[in-house]
């Protein structure tokens, strides 16, 4: 019961009950509801058939009691009866409201669910004949759906309270909200699908400042009216699925999004189990979660519902949206993925609210025109990483020992950026830094990830076979199948494995929880609601270090190499060739990857091409002896691929591999040079293309934060620019004046502007001869819809009416995100303000602030800003920068009014020599 009656007061009517069993009297006293009426026979309330003993007790008993004692009994009654039909009759009232919210509710004793069953059909019947045919419906409809929203909600309580840290069997559970930490997540979306390795998108976003995104909770994802579905986007590991858990418990426990009624997760992994099914959306619904099968529709109009579908990087169904039928029909039965794919488009439940996660790779599967709001989960901020580990480890100087060795290699302390590597580093750390271990502390991926595998297999063989020291033959054995599967399945781009993929690896289905058992926190094997197994690595990382460790076994073990493929087949063993031909095709292969999805592949391969690496792998293969000669026509072959200047990327991973192979002789060579001389010393310097790349992968890891990039630091030139371009488009100001830049510079910068993955946002390119043709150039980056340049500064950069007139396009767009726009000391006297003014009357010019000093303008151009500003209510314009100027006083006067106008928003007025206000004029 949730109505107001207090504890006691059932008790007491419980106890009433008691005292009334037996026949009614002959003649009750009169109550708020006839006893005659019709209504009673549609009352709940079964009495059972009673023996003829049973009976002459009762009359016995009943014939003790006085008529006084009676007439006080049923006033008593008369009271409670009353008081629990008001009750209830709030609670349907709650039910009807538009804003019904619902609440977490104490459970019905079972002997009064009767009770409330009757108030409802008593409340029913009298609706109806008042006629109130809807509200019965609806009432009846509520009713039922509230008795199954308390049934949802107690299993998505118990199924959703309890986190495995990493994995998701063989790990230390422990409550969801005891270790929950909010995951920084932002709003917006940020351009076309982003299909680089994540890995690079990692790097990026551990560079790009906090402050440029709009931060959104998970909770607040549908607070605007307008929005019915959400596409959630970020890399493997960074959180995803654990902020739909939390959202899902935050509901469940009556904390958060109590207007929505019911909350449905489908996650794609089991909904790829169904994939052959054809079936209802209801049978689906039913399929999920049992206990709602007695709930026949969902009426969305009549409340709130929410339907989560994460995981969409995982989706094994062709989500035809071209293609498939049109279903608007719950109960008609179709294909999972026509029924996914109506449901997404809005034909199916149309009112109903849609959560989808993904990676940022997949998620073009999804049309645009599908989605109302695309939010990223970023991750762990820098200080986040630090509050993680002093979480995760109770010895405080421990965790600060941590810390500091992670700070000390830029490479490891980016991958933080990830929660799940996070995990990875303090379980490798917490026993080598605890001296539970020893060895050389891991300063490279490959490192701590080899330290990573082993810790796990002795983990393995003491939980599962009481020794230490595990067989290497049954151990070889198991890793290679592993290392297969993660291989295969690497090429294919998929995380999740199903049955299938196992027993086309060697693996025996019936020993998956042996297999899942050798590498314990590594291999996981999962099981759905109601739908069978499914596999999949912890993260991303280390499915690619185990498909590495594969292809190197591979080679080491059978002298083939895996990765040169051949038309007749998806795999061409390549035989008997030396180590460092098979680590050149490793290269080759990777850099022909347009979105680098081998990076890491390459990083983790040519990490375990090192000695000290295998020394600590000794027990999977066997010493390759000296390999320094390879090692070194590796170094020289990366070195030569980095002098052919390949794509900034690229080239930044080459660097990595180079630092996995423990050779740092390029970036130290940039780096003496630089500290010899400062980085003004590039100035007039011929940089080989190795020394320029380099310099780009020193500054892009350096532990300063890349917020302003000053170009006059290095080389004030365009020859620096176009070469420390990643640099720009990492940074979020780039300040290029005086540098002597031309309409080349422009046609670059356009490229970074309309670029998805630019952390620009302040870009000041004062006192270079761009000229109208650079201003054109500029400003179709500027149009770009992925464009979010804000502060803009053209001063004195040879422009004319002519760039006005492109600029006033910028300004018109409804993607536009300037604030600020600097044209000051260029001639665009009247007519370049009249066309300016056309782009500030338009409702989405989005502009703040406007500075045109000494730019040739009179009271013709003063005239025409005027009219702009009155003309657009919506102006964001608060600050017009006129100085230097000569207009008449009709002109003055034209535009200091508006300071007097008050659906204005114009604050402050540079004109002639003198500064007005708004507070002052």
């Amino acid at each position: 019961m949730t109505s107001n009656m207090s504890v006691s007061g059932k008790q007491d009517l419980k106890k009433d009950e008691r005292m009334m069993e037996g026949k009614r009297s002959d003649s009750p006293e009169p109550s708020c509801v006839s006893m005659k009426s019709d209504v009673s026979m549609g009352l709940p309330f079964n009495f059972r058939d009673r023996d003829s003993s049973t009976d002459v007790r009762l009359q016995k008993k009943q014939s003790n009691i006085s008529r006084n004692q009676l007439e006080s009994i049923f006033m008593v009654l008369e009271c409670k009866v009353i008081t629990l039909i008001k009750n209830e009759l709030k609670r349907f009232r709650k039910l009807l409201s538009p804003d019904y919210c619902t609440e977490r509710e104490v459970e019905d004793e079972e002997d009064l669910h009767s009770v409330r069953e009757g108030a409802l059909k008593i409340t029913l019947h009298v609706l109806k004949n008042m006629n109130h045919i809807d509200l019965t419906n609806t009432l009846h409809n509520k009713s039922v759906a509230s008795e199954y929203q308390a049934k949802l909600k107690s299993n998505l309580r118990e199924k959703f309270k309890r986190i495995n840290e990493g994995i998701s069997q063989h790990g230390s559970s422990a409550l969801l909200n005891e270790i929950y930490t909010e995951l920084y997540i932002t709003e917006g979306w940020s351009g076309d699908i982003n299909n680089e390795h994540e890995v690079r998108q990692i790097e990026r976003a551990s560079r790009r400042p906090a402050t440029q995104e709009t931060p959104i909770k998970c909770n607040d994802l549908f607070k605007d009216k307008s929005i019915r579905s959400v596409l959630t986007k970020g890399v493997a590991g960074i959180g995803k699925t654990v902020s739909v858990q939390k959202f899902i418990l935050d509901w469940a426990e009556g904390k958060a999004n109590q207007d929505v009624f019911f909350m449905f997760p489908l996650p794609f992994r089991e909904l790829n189990l169904m994939k052959q099914q054809n079936l209802s959306l209801m049978n689906l619904l039913h399929h999920f979660f049992p206990e709602m099968r007695k709930l026949e529709l969902i009426d969305c109009d009549s409340y709130k519902v929410v339907l989560i579908f994460d995981g969409l990087d995982e989706c094994r169904l062709p989500l035809n949206f071209q293609n498939n039928e049109r279903l608007c029909d719950v109960t008609k039965s179709a294909s999972v993925d026509v029924l996914l794919t109506n449901l997404i488009k809005g034909n199916l439940l149309p009112s109903a609210l849609l959560w989808i996660t993904s990676r940022p790779g997949a998620a073009n599967q999804i049309p645009p025109e599908c989605v109302d709001l695309v939010t990223e989960v970023r991750g762990f901020s820098d200080p986040q990483k630090e509050e993680y580990f002093r979480k995760r480890i109770s010895d405080q100087s421990l965790a600060n020992k941590i810390i500091t060795h992670m700070k000390c290699s830029r490479s490891l302390y980016i991958m933080c950026h990830i929660p799940v590597f996070c995990w990875i580093s303090a379980t490798v750390l917490e026993r080598m830094l605890g001296e539970a271990e020893s060895g050389e502390i891991p300063k490279t991926l490959t490192q701590m990830f080899t330290h990573f595998l082993i810790f796990q297999i002795k983990h393995k063989n003491q939980k599962y076979h009481q020794k230490c020291d595990p067989d290497p033959q049954q151990t070889r054995e198991s890793i290679l199948a592993l290392g297969k599967l993660a291989f295969q399945q690497l090429e294919k781009g998929n995380l999740i494995f199903y049955e299938e993929d196992l027993r086309k690896c060697g693996i025996d289905v019936r020993e998956a929880s042996v297999y899942s058992g050798v590498c314990t926190q590594i291999f996981r094997e999962e099981f759905g609601l109601h739908l069978g197994k499914m596999f999949s690595f912890v993260h991303l990382s280390v499915q690619e270090f185990l498909a590495a460790l594969y292809a190197f076994l591979c080679f080491i073990y059978r002298k083939t190499n895996v990765l040169v493929e051949q038309s007749t087949g998806p795999f061409h063993f390549f035989r008997n060739p030396n180590r460092s031909e098979f680590l050149r095709s490793a290269v080759d292969k990777a850099l022909q990857s347009e979105n680098g999805h081998l990076d890491l592949f390459l990083r983790f391969l040519l990490g375990l091409s090192l000695e000290s690496n295998q020394t600590l792998l000794r027990g999977l293969m066997p010493q390759t002896g000296n390999s320094s000669h390879s090692k070194q026509e590796t170094v020289e072959y990366i070195k030569k691929k980095i002098r052919e200047n390949p794509s900034p990327e690229k080239s930044i991973n080459l660097f990595h591999c180079l630092n996995e192979l423990n050779d740092h002789s390029l970036v130290q060579e940039i780096q003496t040079y630089l500290n010899r001389g400062g980085y003004r010393r590039l100035s007039g310097t011929r940089l080989s293309p190795a020394q320029w790349s380099a310099l780009v992968f020193v500054l892009l890891n350096s532990e300063q934060e890349l917020d302003d990039f000053k170009l006059n630091k290095y080389d004030p030139s365009e020859e620096c620019l176009l070469k420390l371009l990643p640099v720009v488009k990492a940074s979020r100001k780039a300040v290029l004046y005086g540098c002597n830049l031309t309409e080349e510079s422009c046609r670059v910068l356009s490229s970074v502007l309309s670029s998805n993955s630019s952390s620009l946002r302040e870009l000041d390119l004062s006192y270079n001869k761009l000229q109208d043709s650079g201003g054109k150039l500029l400003s179709a980056g500027l149009e770009n819809p992925h464009c979010t340049l804000e502060i803009l500064s053209l001063c004195e950069c040879n422009l004319t009416e002519e760039s006005c007139r492109v600029l006033s396009s910028v300004l018109s767009s409804n993607s536009s995100s300037l604030r600020e726009l600097n044209l000051s000391n260029n001639k665009l006297q009247d007519s370049g303000v009249k066309l300016l003014s056309a782009g500030l009357e338009n409702p989405h010019c989005t502009l703040e602030i406007l500075r045109m000093r000494n730019c040739s303008i009179t009271d013709e151009g003063f005239a025409a800003l005027a009219s702009a500003l009155r003309s657009n209510s919506s102006s964001h314009l608060r600050e017009l920068d006129l100085y230097g100027n000569k207009p008449g006083e009709s002109g003055v006067k034209l535009l200091s009014d508006l300071l007097k106008d008050p659906h204005c928003k114009l604050e402050t007025l540079h004109i002639k020599d003198r500064k007005l206000t708004r507070t002052g004029v």
